[in-house]
């Protein structure tokens, strides 16, 4: 208690949101290292990103599967909020789709890293797969359902299928420099449009 009769909760509830707020940045530092380089990039990579020393990484995330998992979770919640956030901000409901999808191919590229440094865990592997379709169909739906209703899209096509096939187009993205994901699913976005 100090001279005030408070408590020094406030000190650490502030040291809790630095740590919260320097755990998001090394996700997010982690997220785009194993996009540009996979999930196998060097720890001192991903420091270097963040601005931090290795052994932050580790006293976050002591294995590398750790770490995996953890930025599987942080993309597929910043992709479930950008989903509503694009919609609300976009000129039309199609670009906000097309927005999105471009995030969802990101983060399949990383994803695509995840069974691997997961190895064996095959029950950890489906509990976050049930996880992703959990969290980010009930927004695909979202925008696709608000892209038919603006009358921009073509109403014969729902979310999962969707979903599935541009996880397949991500397939080797991420080792295969001639490649371009996101231009496919690009074109793949155009074709969702209603002809007049």
């Amino acid at each position: 208690m100090d001279d005030s009769g408070r408590t020094g909760g406030g000190a650490a509830a502030s040291k809790r949101k630095d740590a919260q707020r320097n755990q998001q940045s090394l996700l997010d530092a982690a997220a785009a290292v194993f996009v540009t380089s996979g999930v196998e990039a060097p720890v001192r990579d991903i420091a270097a990103k963040a601005g931090v020393g290795m052994g932050t990484i580790y006293r976050h995330f002591p294995t590398r599967a750790d770490l995996v998992i953890a930025v599987y979770r942080h993309q597929v919640e910043a992709c479930a909020e950008a989903g509503p956030a694009l919609l609300a901000a976009g000129p039309t409901p199609h670009a906000a789709l097309g927005q999105w999808l471009r995030l969802f191919v990101d983060f399949l590229v990383t994803k695509h890293g995840l069974a691997a440094a997961m190895q064996a865990d095959n029950a950890g592997f489906e509990a976050l797969h049930a996880y992703f379709l959990d969290r980010l169909l009930p927004v695909c739906t979202e925008l696709l359902d608000a892209a038919v209703a603006a009358g921009e899209i073509r109403s014969d096509f729902t979310a999962y299928p969707l979903m599935r096939g541009i996880g397949n187009l991500c397939i080797g993205a991420e080792t295969d420099s001639r490649y371009d994901a996101r231009r496919l699913v690009g074109l793949l976005v155009e074709g969702l449009r209603r002809q007049p």
